[in-house]
């Protein structure tokens, strides 16, 4: 799986489940269409957003507070959002991470230690972060051009900012 084809499959879930709630909330509501659209997309915006962070959550969270153990998404070879950008990194640190999955036995603790800094010496966290943030920032601006009531926009825009800065 490539980063084209990762994202489109967070796309195809998180982010379409988002756009639905929040498009159609907005038309429940009585929204106009521009208000629907711009919901539409604030909701896709904002589940891209949160698809990202629980990637970042899958390997670097704190395990005190999530309850799963560090690396847990790399100790079953998960192909989140960071490892993929890390695989497709064209970087030693990236070519070493892929023969880490190859392996067809399970990873030692040692190795997970191992491919959570690769993914981050290969720019996968960074790059997570990063999109993270963008979609973050474009869910906010769809919200504010659907031009909610203010009750709704501050609820809309505190859910946002909590999905996308969570730690668990």
């Amino acid at each position: 799986m490539n980063l084209v084809e990762c994202q489109e499959m967070a796309a195809g879930k998180t982010a379409a489940l988002l756009n639905a709630a929040c498009g159609l909330g907005a038309l429940l509501g009585g929204g106009t269409p521009a208000q629907v659209q711009c919901l539409h997309q604030s909701g896709e915006h904002l589940g891209m957003a949160f698809q990202l962070v629980d990637d970042l959550l899958g390997i670097w969270a704190d395990p005190a507070v999530t309850g799963k153990p560090v690396g847990a998404d790399l100790a079953v070879r998960r192909k989140s959002l960071p490892v993929v950008a890390a695989l497709d990194s064209a970087t030693d640190a990236g070519e070493e991470l892929a023969a880490l999955y190859r392996l067809d036995r399970p990873l030692s603790a040692k190795e997970i230690a191992r491919a959570t800094d690769l993914v981050e010496q290969a720019g996968g966290r960074s790059w997570a972060q990063q999109r993270a943030e963008y979609h973050l920032d474009q869910a906010l601006r769809s919200l504010r051009q659907a031009d909610p009531a203010p009750v709704g926009a501050t609820a809309l825009s505190t859910l946002a900012g909590t999905l996308a800065h969570r730690v668990r």
